[in-house]
């Protein structure tokens, strides 16, 4: 026993030290690492000079041509975007502050702060000759942060409506800190209330509605929360419109300030936890707009995953999603930065690029820059990366997009994990609270080199979970280019 006790620590000691003399070497020679240009190609796009386009929505129109909404009211049309020069005309202006575009049968639907419009062209010459209110089901003060964004249509032919509290605290208007669905026969439908901040709506690759919403009163951190009709996503300055919206049912009990999510959730039965939660500036400060892949491969390996914009730290970030026990829930990584403004709005085209559209809006941003328009496209190089982080019975199971060197994998010492979460609380954000070790106890390879079965301790519910794989290589011998994911652990998976 005592020469086999030696025998492991031996190996174990082996693979930490190649481990370390593999990480040492990348890290003395910087230009071996892999960045995100060589995989993810920008390209910014020249603006007209009198355009002053802070960027708040984009649509894809069938005839090639990409809409861009400008939060200042206007709205443009770019016909073949990818040109070294597109052509640019105004198809619009006027309009209150547009954050949301959504094109069908000749028309393009165009969410504004009050309503939702629908505008077309009958001359043919490429300007907006007709325009219809469609829904204005909804109260606006004139408070500045009263923000509506809309979404493309759902599969029964809605646009779906987060409308951002007054001020972000309270809600002085009917329906503000809801989100709304406008039905294709005009009606307003109040479907889920405790909407605090929104930045962006959209959907995942099964048609379930996500937004994302923004720290600050009841919210310790951004999220991308799942919208479910009679649910309740965390905020209670609406409350008081359940007695216009009967069709809800009851309104919640208020959530106890100070509380955790684990607990309010067990309490409240309408409460929805959120599906992801970004780590407060390890991911980003304000989370905006969502696009799902369904390129098809065209975008890289990434097919039906969920991509989540950052306006304050000008990003793009990936969340790969699951749902366990009838709950949504699963896991963020960074994917690319370096983005000219805020990014606030997300756009795939079919040609497999995703469109990136920012402003600053007054609040600041990395990317210095008022406004932009970007292009991002895949270089058709494959990055190392987790392609999917899962719960799985005792810990998670990390995928790859390419195999693992399976020693090194195999190896507990390449991993490092933990658990925190955030205050839930009327007061403004939330420091970093309850964090504690996540001890990994075993990594198990697949035979493929693709996946690996991680053994985790200390695991709680509704808790972040942070796993760090920096000391995993691919059977090349490349570094992860993006090393950490965060779950958001609302279920435990049923062994």
């Amino acid at each position: 026993m005592v020469t086999r006790r030696w025998f492991c620590g031996a190996v174990l000691a082996c693979l930490m030290a190649c481990a370390a003399t593999q990480l040492g070497a990348v890290a003395a020679d910087p230009a071996a690492r892999p960045t995100e240009a060589e995989f993810y190609r920008i390209q910014t796009l020249d603006i007209p000079a009198r355009a002053h386009l802070e960027v708040g929505a984009l649509e894809w129109i069938p005839d090639g041509r990409l809409a861009v909404a400008s939060r200042r009211g206007e709205i443009w049309m770019v016909s073949d975007p990818a040109a070294a020069t597109p052509e640019w005309k105004r198809f619009a202006h006027g309009l209150h502050e547009v954050l949301g575009l959504a094109w069908k049968d000749g028309w393009l639907y165009v969410t504004q702060r009050p309503e939702v419009s629908r505008l077309r062209d009958t001359s043919g010459d490429g300007v907006a000759d007709e325009f219809e209110t469609v829904a204005d089901g909804w109260g606006v003060s004139g408070d500045y942060h009263e923000y509506a964004f809309g979404s493309k249509f759902d599969r029964q032919g809605n646009i779906w409506l987060v409308l951002c509290l007054t001020g972000s605290f309270d809600s002085v208007t009917p329906f503000r800190g809801w989100a709304v669905r406008v039905t294709p026969d005009g009606r307003t439908i109040p479907t889920t209330s405790g909407v605090r901040s929104p930045g962006g709506i959209g959907f995942d690759a099964s048609g379930n509605v996500l937004y994302t919403d923004n720290q600050g009163p009841w919210n310790g951190a951004c999220a991308l929360k799942h919208l479910v009709p009679g649910g309740f996503v965390g905020h209670p300055g609406g409350f008081r419109w359940y007695d216009l919206a009967p069709e809800m049912g009851p309104k919640p009990q208020e959530p106890k300030s100070g509380s955790r999510w684990a607990d309010e959730v067990k309490r409240i039965p309408q409460l929805v936890p959120s599906a992801v939660v970004f780590p407060y500036n390890l991911m980003g400060q304000s989370a905006a707009g969502v696009a799902c892949d369904e390129t098809k491969g065209a975008f890289g390996p990434f097919t039906g995953q969920v991509f989540v914009s950052d306006q304050s730290h000008s990003t793009v970030m990936r969340c790969c999603l699951e749902t366990i026990d009838g709950v949504m829930q699963g896991a963020c990584f960074r994917f690319r930065e370096g983005f000219k403004s805020g990014s606030l709005v997300l756009q795939f085209t079919p040609d497999g690029a995703l469109y990136v559209g920012g402003t600053n809006r007054g609040w600041g941003s990395r990317g210095g820059g008022d406004f932009a328009l970007e292009r991002l496209s895949w270089t058709g190089k494959t990055p190392f990366e987790i392609l999917a982080m899962r719960a799985v019975p005792g810990g998670f199971e990390l995928e790859f997009t390419e195999p693992v060197d399976a020693t090194v994998a195999a190896a507990t010492a390449s991993y490092a994990a933990k658990g925190f979460t955030y205050i839930y609380q009327s007061s403004y954000g939330s420091p970093v609270v309850d964090e504690q070790p996540c001890p990994v106890e075993k990594a198990e390879v697949s035979t493929d080199g693709r996946r690996v079965r991680l053994t985790v301790n200390n695991l709680r519910e509704c808790m972040i979970h942070e796993v760090q794989a920096a000391g995993v290589r691919s059977a090349a011998g490349l570094p992860l280019l993006h090393d950490t994911g965060w779950y958001t652990l609302n279920r435990f998976p049923k062994p």
